[in-house]
């Protein structure tokens, strides 16, 4: 029988608060885990390599620690399958922020609860990130995206040097990556703005 650790950020900005790889290693090591298995950055993907091979390591007697339930899953259904399908063989779930998830009729409501209130959440984040954005969006000025690295007089002038230099050589001369002025360039043959 062991205690198996399981940690998760999928964005850098949790990794920066309060939820970083380090922080939940500890919480899991504190709580007994001989092992930890740690992934970044999966944002909503579904592939989570680093999760699959520690499920796989995981047998009948042994307990998966998780520091949060956002941490083992994306939603509600996922979580809940997820905790069924362990307690179905035999592992047991300590979700550190709930407690113990126990394979009786109150864990179990427990379990579903605490998994809509999670998915709750993630929801209402996205929510106001969308809210946020469309608010930006009716102020004058608001440009979706990165910042152009080069102005347009930058751009043209460094598309005129083709006429004389090489992609190379324009793209050492004024520090624009060539794939910029392959791009700007079949922009400006093909009449799109800029």
């Amino acid at each position: 029988m062991k205690t198996i650790g399981y940690a998760r950020v999928s964005t850098r900005q949790q990794a920066n608060c309060g939820n970083s790889l380090e922080d939940q290693e500890k919480a899991l090591k504190e709580k007994g885990c001989s092992e930890v298995f740690k992934e970044s950055y999966t944002g909503t993907k579904t592939d989570r390599p680093v999760f699959n091979e520690m499920l796989n390591t995981l047998e009948s007697g042994d307990t998966l620690i998780v520091t949060k339930l956002d941490r083992f899953a994306r939603t509600a259904t996922e979580g809940v399958n997820l905790i069924r399908e362990l307690m179905a063989k035999g592992i047991g779930v300590n979700i550190l922020n709930m407690g113990m998830v126990e394979d009786s009729p109150i864990g179990k409501v427990t379990l579903t609860v605490m998994s809509a209130f999670a998915e709750f959440e993630r929801d209402m984040i996205v929510e106001r990130t969308q809210a946020g954005k469309a608010i930006a969006k009716t102020k004058a000025g608001f440009k979706e995206g990165r910042p152009k690295l080069f102005t347009d007089t930058q751009i043209n002038h460094a598309l005129d040097l083709l006429e004389k230099y090489s992609y190379t050589q324009v793209a050492e001369m004024t520090k624009i990556s060539k794939a910029t002025l392959t791009r700007e360039m079949r922009k400006r043959k093909a009449g799109l703005p800029k």
